[in-house]
């Protein structure tokens, strides 16, 4: 596999659809208040993101980690109503497809999921990977609705038509792209895609400011001062930042990237065998990544 297939890999294939299992130990120091609230009766109204959050449909290892992913206020900061069409750049396995799709449905919003774009030889796990996607999400289009697809690569064309997207969101993907040299594109098809107005929702690993940014992001962390300049430069304004996703305890100095801690979890180097000595409890008990969540809007 190339550095490329087991970056993206690592980081998208250990979230979404998969066997139910019991969701890891809670961190017994973790704040209650770093955990999302979801109004009982709000999850009880079909149709809205309390109920796609609270769904049975969604698994245990997924909601697990919803009290470092906050998918309600995350996608509320990102101005996500029912109706919109969003576009959900390099989904994974559908972590965020989960909640999104069946919110959207229920809408008569539309869910565009954009996958990752096989080129020449490309990675089995790759091709496994969309597979598996479009397989379990198709499987039920009474809950999920049709799902739009499109693919995102070095060599695609427009993720939508142009002008039609009231959202597309990055959600801890533009490590991945800083590594392929393809951020730029990726910032630029997102204008593309988004009507006069519409809304770009990057929630990316964090780096501390002051180093100079590694233009492959081999760590897993990005400065947010090179993200805002990425938007900037594809014509975007930039709204707010927030810190629904931030995490302190994590210092990211960590062996293998940001991919130690959960939900990825690696024990070796990206792209080599387990090691069943290493010891990961200094990681399980820091969480999930410190992360910006920015809000732009391409000018009306």
């Amino acid at each position: 596999m190339t550095l490329m297939g087991a970056s993206v890999l690592t980081g998208l294939a250990s979230c979404g659809p998969k066997p139910d299992g019991p969701p890891p130990d809670d961190d017994p120091d973790a704040d209650a208040d770093a955990s999302e609230v979801v109004d009982p009766k709000l999850a009880q109204q079909e149709g809205t993101l309390q109920w796609a959050v609270s769904g049975n449909w969604r698994n245990a290892v997924d909601k697990a980690r919803d009290k470092y992913q906050h998918p309600i206020e995350t996608l509320q900061f990102f101005e996500v109503d029912p109706n919109s069409t969003v576009v959900d750049m390099w989904p994974g396995a559908g972590y965020m497809t989960e909640v999104l799709a069946p919110y959207l449905n229920k809408g008569k919003g539309e869910y565009v999921a954009a996958l990752i774009a096989p080129r020449a030889g490309a990675d089995q796990a790759i091709l496994s990977l969309n597979d598996a996607y479009r397989k379990h999400f198709d499987a039920d289009k009474k809950l999920y609705g049709d799902i739009t697809y499109s693919q995102f690569g070095a060599d695609t064309g427009p993720l939508v038509p142009a002008g039609t997207a009231d959202c597309v969101l990055m959600i801890t993907v533009v490590q991945d792209w800083m590594a392929a040299g393809i951020a730029e594109k990726a910032f630029a098809d997102a204008f593309s895609a988004l009507k006069p107005g519409g809304v770009l929702g990057v929630e990316q690993h964090r780096a501390d400011i002051g180093n100079v940014q590694d233009p492959a992001a081999s760590n897993g962390y990005v400065q947010e001062p090179f993200v805002r300049q990425l938007a900037s430069e594809a014509g975007f304004g930039f709204v707010a930042s927030s810190e629904i996703n931030a995490n302190p305890k994590d210092d990211k100095d960590h062996p293998f990237g940001v991919w130690t801690l959960p939900p990825q979890r690696l024990t070796a180097p990206r792209g080599q065998p387990p090691n069943p000595d290493f010891d990961g409890t200094l990681y399980e008990s820091i969480g999930e990544s410190d992360r910006m969540t920015l809000k732009f809007r391409k000018p009306s």
